[in-house]
Protein backbone atom coordinates (compact mmCIF):
# COMPACT_ATOMS: atom_id res chain seq x y z
CA UNK A 1 0.00 0.00 0.00
CA UNK A 2 1.38 3.39 -0.99
CA UNK A 3 1.95 5.69 1.97
CA UNK A 4 3.00 9.32 2.20
CA UNK A 5 4.56 10.30 5.53
CA UNK A 6 4.91 13.87 6.73
CA UNK A 7 5.44 15.07 10.28
CA UNK A 8 3.32 12.95 12.63
CA UNK A 9 0.97 12.03 9.76
CA UNK A 10 0.65 9.10 7.37
CA UNK A 11 -1.54 9.24 4.27
CA UNK A 12 -2.54 5.74 3.15
CA UNK A 13 -3.47 6.10 -0.50
CA UNK A 14 -5.17 2.75 -1.13
CA UNK A 15 -7.22 2.87 2.06
CA UNK A 16 -7.98 6.61 1.68
CA UNK A 17 -6.99 7.17 5.32
CA UNK A 18 -5.13 9.96 7.11
CA UNK A 19 -3.53 8.97 10.39
CA UNK A 20 -1.78 11.02 13.03
CA UNK A 21 0.43 9.10 15.43
CA UNK A 22 -1.45 5.98 14.39
CA UNK A 23 -4.93 7.40 15.00
CA UNK A 24 -7.26 7.98 12.06
CA UNK A 25 -8.40 11.52 11.35
CA UNK A 26 -11.79 12.01 9.72
CA UNK A 27 -11.35 13.60 6.32
CA UNK A 28 -13.86 14.00 3.47
CA UNK A 29 -12.90 12.12 0.31
CA UNK A 30 -12.32 15.27 -1.77
CA UNK A 31 -10.18 16.82 0.96
CA UNK A 32 -8.17 13.59 1.04
CA UNK A 33 -7.57 13.88 -2.72
CA UNK A 34 -6.45 17.50 -2.38
CA UNK A 35 -3.99 16.55 0.36
CA UNK A 36 -2.68 13.69 -1.78
CA UNK A 37 -1.92 16.12 -4.61
CA UNK A 38 -0.20 18.58 -2.28
CA UNK A 39 1.95 15.84 -0.77
CA UNK A 40 2.99 14.40 -4.13
CA UNK A 41 4.06 17.91 -5.10
CA UNK A 42 5.57 18.75 -1.72
CA UNK A 43 7.70 21.86 -1.88
CA UNK A 44 6.21 22.91 -5.23
CA UNK A 45 3.32 25.18 -6.10
CA UNK A 46 0.11 23.50 -7.25
CA UNK A 47 -1.92 25.88 -9.40
CA UNK A 48 -5.69 25.86 -9.73
CA UNK A 49 -5.63 24.03 -13.06
CA UNK A 50 -3.31 21.28 -11.76
CA UNK A 51 -5.41 20.83 -8.62
CA UNK A 52 -8.56 20.47 -10.73
CA UNK A 53 -6.89 17.93 -13.00
CA UNK A 54 -5.28 15.77 -10.28
CA UNK A 55 -7.67 16.06 -7.32
CA UNK A 56 -11.00 16.46 -9.13
CA UNK A 57 -10.14 14.28 -12.11
CA UNK A 58 -10.65 17.18 -14.51
CA UNK A 59 -14.16 17.99 -13.27
CA UNK A 60 -14.50 21.76 -13.29
CA UNK A 61 -15.22 23.35 -9.90
CA UNK A 62 -14.88 26.93 -8.73
CA UNK A 63 -11.78 28.39 -7.15
CA UNK A 64 -13.90 28.93 -4.04
CA UNK A 65 -14.62 25.20 -3.85
CA UNK A 66 -10.90 24.45 -4.06
CA UNK A 67 -10.16 27.02 -1.34
CA UNK A 68 -12.83 25.56 0.95
CA UNK A 69 -11.51 22.02 0.40
CA UNK A 70 -7.91 23.02 1.14
CA UNK A 71 -9.24 24.81 4.22
CA UNK A 72 -10.68 21.48 5.38
CA UNK A 73 -7.25 19.93 5.01
CA UNK A 74 -5.64 22.72 7.03
CA UNK A 75 -8.21 22.23 9.78
CA UNK A 76 -7.62 18.47 9.86
CA UNK A 77 -3.87 19.03 10.26
CA UNK A 78 -4.57 21.29 13.28
CA UNK A 79 -1.38 23.11 14.33
CA UNK A 80 0.39 21.77 11.23
CA UNK A 81 -2.11 23.43 8.90
CA UNK A 82 0.28 26.35 8.50
CA UNK A 83 2.46 24.06 6.38
CA UNK A 84 0.00 24.73 3.53
CA UNK A 85 0.51 28.18 2.02
CA UNK A 86 -1.42 29.94 -0.74
CA UNK A 87 -0.07 32.57 -3.08
CA UNK A 88 -2.31 34.28 -5.66
CA UNK A 89 -1.46 33.25 -9.25
CA UNK A 90 0.93 30.55 -7.97
CA UNK A 91 -1.45 28.26 -6.09
CA UNK A 92 -1.09 26.06 -3.02
CA UNK A 93 2.11 24.68 -1.60
CA UNK A 94 2.68 22.15 1.20
CA UNK A 95 6.14 22.32 2.67
CA UNK A 96 7.35 20.87 5.96
CA UNK A 97 9.80 23.10 7.85
CA UNK A 98 13.54 22.51 7.49
CA UNK A 99 13.46 21.06 10.99
CA UNK A 100 11.29 18.12 9.89
CA UNK A 101 14.08 15.55 9.42
CA UNK A 102 15.42 16.21 12.91
CA UNK A 103 11.90 16.04 14.33
CA UNK A 104 11.26 12.64 12.77
CA UNK A 105 14.59 11.31 14.02
CA UNK A 106 13.87 12.77 17.47
CA UNK A 107 10.49 11.06 17.76
CA UNK A 108 12.03 7.80 16.57
CA UNK A 109 14.56 7.99 19.42
CA UNK A 110 11.86 9.13 21.86
CA UNK A 111 9.71 6.09 21.05
CA UNK A 112 12.46 3.74 22.20
CA UNK A 113 11.38 4.72 25.74
CA UNK A 114 14.87 4.42 27.21
CA UNK A 115 16.95 7.10 28.89
CA UNK A 116 19.48 6.94 26.07
CA UNK A 117 16.66 7.29 23.54
CA UNK A 118 15.15 10.29 25.31
CA UNK A 119 18.53 12.00 25.59
CA UNK A 120 19.20 11.46 21.88
CA UNK A 121 15.71 12.83 21.20
CA UNK A 122 16.57 15.97 23.16
CA UNK A 123 19.63 16.51 20.95
CA UNK A 124 17.52 16.05 17.79
CA UNK A 125 14.79 18.41 18.98
CA UNK A 126 17.38 21.05 19.87
CA UNK A 127 18.86 20.78 16.38
CA UNK A 128 15.38 21.10 14.90
CA UNK A 129 14.77 24.25 16.95
CA UNK A 130 18.00 25.76 15.66
CA UNK A 131 17.06 24.96 12.04
CA UNK A 132 13.72 26.77 12.22
CA UNK A 133 13.27 29.46 14.85
CA UNK A 134 9.63 30.00 13.82
CA UNK A 135 8.61 26.37 14.43
CA UNK A 136 7.27 25.75 17.94
CA UNK A 137 7.10 21.96 17.53
CA UNK A 138 10.72 21.25 18.58
CA UNK A 139 10.20 23.22 21.79
CA UNK A 140 6.95 21.37 22.47
CA UNK A 141 8.74 18.05 21.89
CA UNK A 142 11.63 19.11 24.15
CA UNK A 143 9.23 20.04 26.93
CA UNK A 144 7.45 16.69 26.69
CA UNK A 145 10.73 14.76 26.74
CA UNK A 146 11.94 16.55 29.88
CA UNK A 147 8.61 15.74 31.51
CA UNK A 148 8.89 12.05 30.62
CA UNK A 149 12.45 11.81 31.94
CA UNK A 150 11.27 13.25 35.25
CA UNK A 151 8.04 11.30 35.62
CA UNK A 152 9.70 7.98 34.77
CA UNK A 153 12.47 8.54 37.30
CA UNK A 154 15.23 8.37 34.69
CA UNK A 155 16.72 11.69 35.68
CA UNK A 156 16.39 13.93 38.73
CA UNK A 157 12.76 15.15 38.76
CA UNK A 158 13.45 18.60 40.21
CA UNK A 159 15.91 19.33 37.41
CA UNK A 160 13.71 17.86 34.70
CA UNK A 161 10.60 19.71 35.80
CA UNK A 162 12.40 23.02 35.80
CA UNK A 163 13.65 22.24 32.31
CA UNK A 164 10.09 21.36 31.27
CA UNK A 165 8.68 24.61 32.67
CA UNK A 166 11.26 26.79 30.94
CA UNK A 167 10.83 25.07 27.56
CA UNK A 168 7.04 24.98 27.93
CA UNK A 169 7.00 28.78 28.31
CA UNK A 170 9.16 29.17 25.19
CA UNK A 171 6.88 26.87 23.19
CA UNK A 172 3.74 28.74 24.29
CA UNK A 173 5.33 32.11 23.51
CA UNK A 174 6.14 30.94 19.99
CA UNK A 175 3.12 28.83 19.03
CA UNK A 176 0.44 29.26 21.69
CA UNK A 177 -1.07 26.61 23.94
CA UNK A 178 -1.83 23.46 21.97
CA UNK A 179 -3.99 20.71 23.52
CA UNK A 180 -0.86 18.58 23.89
CA UNK A 181 0.99 21.32 25.76
CA UNK A 182 -2.04 21.85 27.96
CA UNK A 183 -2.09 18.14 28.76
CA UNK A 184 1.63 18.21 29.59
CA UNK A 185 1.11 21.23 31.84
CA UNK A 186 -1.78 19.52 33.63
CA UNK A 187 0.31 16.40 34.15
CA UNK A 188 3.15 18.47 35.59
CA UNK A 189 0.77 20.27 37.94
CA UNK A 190 -0.39 16.88 39.20
CA UNK A 191 2.90 15.00 39.50
CA UNK A 192 5.37 17.68 40.51
CA UNK A 193 3.39 20.54 41.98
CA UNK A 194 0.58 18.44 43.46
CA UNK A 195 -2.08 21.00 42.59
CA UNK A 196 -4.95 18.66 41.69
CA UNK A 197 -7.66 21.24 41.08
CA UNK A 198 -5.64 23.14 38.48
CA UNK A 199 -4.33 19.85 37.05
CA UNK A 200 -7.83 18.50 36.50
CA UNK A 201 -8.96 21.74 34.89
CA UNK A 202 -6.08 21.69 32.41
CA UNK A 203 -6.50 18.01 31.60
CA UNK A 204 -10.24 18.31 31.04
CA UNK A 205 -9.71 21.25 28.67
CA UNK A 206 -7.04 19.27 26.82
CA UNK A 207 -9.39 16.29 26.63
CA UNK A 208 -12.07 18.45 25.06
CA UNK A 209 -9.72 19.95 22.46
CA UNK A 210 -7.40 17.07 21.58
CA UNK A 211 -7.92 14.52 18.83
CA UNK A 212 -5.67 12.10 20.74
CA UNK A 213 -7.72 11.72 23.88
CA UNK A 214 -6.34 8.39 25.08
CA UNK A 215 -3.16 10.03 26.40
CA UNK A 216 -5.20 12.61 28.30
CA UNK A 217 -7.49 9.89 29.66
CA UNK A 218 -4.44 8.11 31.05
CA UNK A 219 -3.31 11.25 32.83
CA UNK A 220 -6.80 11.77 34.22
CA UNK A 221 -6.75 8.16 35.40
CA UNK A 222 -3.49 8.79 37.25
CA UNK A 223 -4.84 12.00 38.79
CA UNK A 224 -8.10 10.45 40.00
CA UNK A 225 -6.24 7.40 41.27
CA UNK A 226 -3.86 9.50 43.39
CA UNK A 227 -6.82 11.43 44.84
CA UNK A 228 -8.58 8.21 45.84
CA UNK A 229 -11.34 8.84 43.29
CA UNK A 230 -10.98 5.29 42.12
CA UNK A 231 -14.33 4.89 40.39
CA UNK A 232 -13.66 8.01 38.31
CA UNK A 233 -10.22 6.61 37.53
CA UNK A 234 -11.89 3.44 36.27
CA UNK A 235 -14.21 5.49 34.06
CA UNK A 236 -11.24 7.41 32.66
CA UNK A 237 -9.28 4.26 31.80
CA UNK A 238 -12.38 2.82 30.17
CA UNK A 239 -12.54 5.93 27.98
CA UNK A 240 -8.87 5.49 27.09
CA UNK A 241 -9.54 1.87 26.13
CA UNK A 242 -12.47 2.96 24.00
CA UNK A 243 -10.30 5.51 22.20
CA UNK A 244 -7.22 3.30 21.64
CA UNK A 245 -7.51 -0.13 23.32
CA UNK A 246 -4.18 -1.51 22.08
CA UNK A 247 -2.00 1.50 22.87
CA UNK A 248 0.63 0.11 25.32
CA UNK A 249 0.35 2.84 28.01
CA UNK A 250 -3.41 2.24 28.26
CA UNK A 251 -2.92 -1.38 29.23
CA UNK A 252 -0.08 -0.65 31.65
CA UNK A 253 -2.11 2.07 33.38
CA UNK A 254 -5.06 -0.27 33.87
CA UNK A 255 -2.80 -2.83 35.57
CA UNK A 256 -1.56 -0.17 37.98
CA UNK A 257 -5.07 1.11 38.63
CA UNK A 258 -6.33 -2.39 39.49
CA UNK A 259 -3.34 -2.78 41.81
CA UNK A 260 -4.07 0.50 43.61
CA UNK A 261 -7.73 -0.49 43.87
CA UNK A 262 -6.40 -3.62 45.62
CA UNK A 263 -7.98 -5.80 42.99
CA UNK A 264 -4.82 -7.88 42.85
CA UNK A 265 -6.15 -10.82 40.85
CA UNK A 266 -7.74 -8.47 38.32
CA UNK A 267 -4.38 -6.68 38.08
CA UNK A 268 -2.67 -10.03 37.43
CA UNK A 269 -5.16 -10.83 34.68
CA UNK A 270 -4.71 -7.39 33.09
CA UNK A 271 -0.94 -7.75 33.34
CA UNK A 272 -0.99 -11.07 31.52
CA UNK A 273 -3.05 -9.58 28.71
CA UNK A 274 -0.78 -6.53 28.47
CA UNK A 275 2.38 -8.60 28.23
CA UNK A 276 0.91 -10.95 25.64
CA UNK A 277 0.55 -7.93 23.37
CA UNK A 278 3.52 -5.84 24.55
CA UNK A 279 6.22 -8.09 26.04
CA UNK A 280 8.84 -5.32 26.00
CA UNK A 281 6.77 -2.78 27.94
CA UNK A 282 8.75 -2.48 31.17
CA UNK A 283 6.12 -0.60 33.20
CA UNK A 284 3.43 -3.16 32.38
CA UNK A 285 5.80 -5.91 33.51
CA UNK A 286 6.58 -3.96 36.70
CA UNK A 287 2.91 -3.46 37.57
CA UNK A 288 2.26 -7.11 36.77
CA UNK A 289 5.09 -8.07 39.14
CA UNK A 290 3.56 -5.97 41.92
CA UNK A 291 0.20 -7.63 41.42
CA UNK A 292 1.80 -11.07 41.56
CA UNK A 293 3.68 -10.19 44.73
CA UNK A 294 0.57 -8.94 46.51
CA UNK A 295 -1.33 -12.01 45.33
CA UNK A 296 1.16 -14.18 47.22
CA UNK A 297 3.11 -15.30 44.14
CA UNK A 298 6.50 -13.91 45.14
CA UNK A 299 8.65 -16.24 43.04
CA UNK A 300 6.78 -15.29 39.86
CA UNK A 301 6.92 -11.64 40.89
CA UNK A 302 10.70 -11.79 41.26
CA UNK A 303 11.05 -13.20 37.75
CA UNK A 304 8.97 -10.32 36.37
CA UNK A 305 10.88 -7.66 38.33
CA UNK A 306 14.12 -9.03 36.90
CA UNK A 307 12.76 -9.11 33.35
CA UNK A 308 11.58 -5.50 33.71
CA UNK A 309 15.14 -4.48 34.64
CA UNK A 310 16.50 -6.36 31.63
CA UNK A 311 14.05 -4.61 29.30
CA UNK A 312 14.78 -1.18 30.79
CA UNK A 313 18.19 -1.24 32.50
CA UNK A 314 18.32 2.54 32.91
CA UNK A 315 15.56 2.56 35.57
CA UNK A 316 17.55 1.60 38.69
CA UNK A 317 14.55 1.92 40.99
CA UNK A 318 13.21 -1.25 39.37
CA UNK A 319 16.04 -3.10 41.11
CA UNK A 320 14.93 -1.56 44.40
CA UNK A 321 11.52 -3.21 44.01
CA UNK A 322 13.18 -6.51 43.14
CA UNK A 323 15.35 -6.23 46.27
CA UNK A 324 12.30 -5.35 48.39
CA UNK A 325 10.55 -8.50 47.19
CA UNK A 326 13.66 -10.54 48.01
CA UNK A 327 13.87 -9.10 51.53
CA UNK A 328 10.21 -9.87 52.21
CA UNK A 329 10.85 -13.48 51.16
CA UNK A 330 13.68 -13.71 53.70
CA UNK A 331 16.57 -13.39 51.21
CA UNK A 332 18.14 -10.62 53.28
CA UNK A 333 21.73 -11.03 52.11
CA UNK A 334 20.79 -10.91 48.44
CA UNK A 335 18.55 -7.90 49.04
CA UNK A 336 21.30 -6.15 51.01
CA UNK A 337 23.77 -6.72 48.17
CA UNK A 338 21.35 -5.07 45.72
CA UNK A 339 20.85 -2.20 48.15
CA UNK A 340 24.62 -1.66 48.28
CA UNK A 341 24.81 -1.60 44.47
CA UNK A 342 22.01 0.96 44.30
CA UNK A 343 23.68 3.16 46.88
CA UNK A 344 26.89 3.10 44.85
CA UNK A 345 25.05 3.94 41.63
CA UNK A 346 23.69 7.10 43.24
CA UNK A 347 27.08 8.68 42.65
CA UNK A 348 26.28 8.89 38.92
CA UNK A 349 22.57 8.07 38.46
CA UNK A 350 19.30 9.20 39.93
CA UNK A 351 17.71 6.47 42.06
CA UNK A 352 14.19 7.30 43.23
CA UNK A 353 14.26 7.47 47.03
CA UNK A 354 10.57 6.53 47.24
CA UNK A 355 11.45 2.97 46.24
CA UNK A 356 14.63 2.95 48.32
CA UNK A 357 12.40 3.68 51.33
CA UNK A 358 10.44 0.51 50.64
CA UNK A 359 13.67 -1.47 50.39
CA UNK A 360 15.15 -0.12 53.62
CA UNK A 361 11.93 -0.87 55.47
CA UNK A 362 11.93 -4.43 54.11
CA UNK A 363 15.53 -4.76 55.35
CA UNK A 364 14.36 -3.81 58.85
CA UNK A 365 15.67 -0.24 58.81
CA UNK A 366 12.52 1.78 59.55
CA UNK A 367 14.44 4.94 60.47
CA UNK A 368 16.41 4.68 57.23
CA UNK A 369 13.16 4.24 55.34
CA UNK A 370 11.86 7.54 56.65
CA UNK A 371 15.14 9.25 55.80
CA UNK A 372 14.63 8.00 52.25
CA UNK A 373 11.08 9.37 52.20
CA UNK A 374 12.45 12.72 53.33
CA UNK A 375 14.91 12.53 50.47
CA UNK A 376 12.08 11.66 48.07
CA UNK A 377 10.30 14.79 49.25
CA UNK A 378 13.40 16.93 48.79
CA UNK A 379 14.00 15.52 45.29
CA UNK A 380 10.28 15.80 44.43
CA UNK A 381 9.90 12.15 43.44
CA UNK A 382 7.29 11.53 40.76
CA UNK A 383 5.95 8.65 42.88
CA UNK A 384 4.80 10.89 45.75
CA UNK A 385 1.29 11.60 44.39
CA UNK A 386 0.29 7.96 45.00
CA UNK A 387 1.49 8.04 48.61
CA UNK A 388 -2.05 7.79 49.99
CA UNK A 389 -3.22 4.83 47.91
CA UNK A 390 -0.10 2.78 47.21
CA UNK A 391 -0.48 -0.70 48.79
CA UNK A 392 3.31 -0.96 48.97
CA UNK A 393 3.28 1.80 51.59
CA UNK A 394 0.99 -0.04 54.04
CA UNK A 395 3.79 -0.99 56.43
CA UNK A 396 5.19 2.55 56.64
CA UNK A 397 1.71 4.07 56.74
CA UNK A 398 1.16 2.62 60.23
CA UNK A 399 4.10 4.61 61.64
CA UNK A 400 3.14 8.02 63.18
CA UNK A 401 5.90 9.69 61.17
CA UNK A 402 4.11 8.81 57.95
CA UNK A 403 1.17 11.16 58.63
CA UNK A 404 3.55 14.04 59.32
CA UNK A 405 5.41 13.46 56.07
CA UNK A 406 2.21 12.98 54.15
CA UNK A 407 0.89 16.35 55.34
CA UNK A 408 4.06 18.05 54.12
CA UNK A 409 3.88 16.36 50.72
CA UNK A 410 0.34 17.56 50.06
CA UNK A 411 0.50 20.88 51.91
CA UNK A 412 -0.40 24.06 50.05
CA UNK A 413 2.80 25.51 51.52
CA UNK A 414 4.94 22.86 49.79
CA UNK A 415 8.10 24.76 48.81
CA UNK A 416 8.60 22.52 45.78
CA UNK A 417 5.53 23.94 44.07
CA UNK A 418 5.85 26.62 41.42
CA UNK A 419 9.46 25.84 40.58
CA UNK A 420 9.92 28.50 37.96
CA UNK A 421 13.68 29.06 37.69
CA UNK A 422 14.78 27.99 34.18
CA UNK A 423 17.76 25.66 33.81
CA UNK A 424 20.61 25.99 31.36
CA UNK A 425 19.60 22.62 29.87
CA UNK A 426 16.34 24.12 28.61
CA UNK A 427 17.87 27.33 27.29
CA UNK A 428 19.56 25.39 24.50
CA UNK A 429 16.14 24.72 23.01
Amino acid sequence: MEQLNFGPFRLEIGASRLLRDGLEIELRHQAFQALRVLLRNSGRNVCYEQMIQEAWGGTLVSRHTVAVTVGEVRKALEEYGSWIAHRPKLGYRLEAPQSEDWMRKGWHCHDRCTREGFEKAIDCFRRAALRDHADSRPLEALARTYLVLGTCGMRAPREMYRAFQATYRQAVALGGVTPELRSDRGHGLHIFERRPVEAESELLRAHHDSARRASVDIRLTMLYMSLGRLDEALEAIDEAKGADPLWPPVMATEVNLRFCRREFQAAVDCGQQALELHPYLALARLFYAQALEFSGRAEEALAQYRLASVVTPDLPWLRALEATCLAKRGCQSEAAALYKQLQQSRATDYVDAYYMALLRDALGDRDGAFRELERAFDENSAALPILDIDPKMDSLRRDPRFALLRDRVFSDANPLRNMTQPLQIAAAG
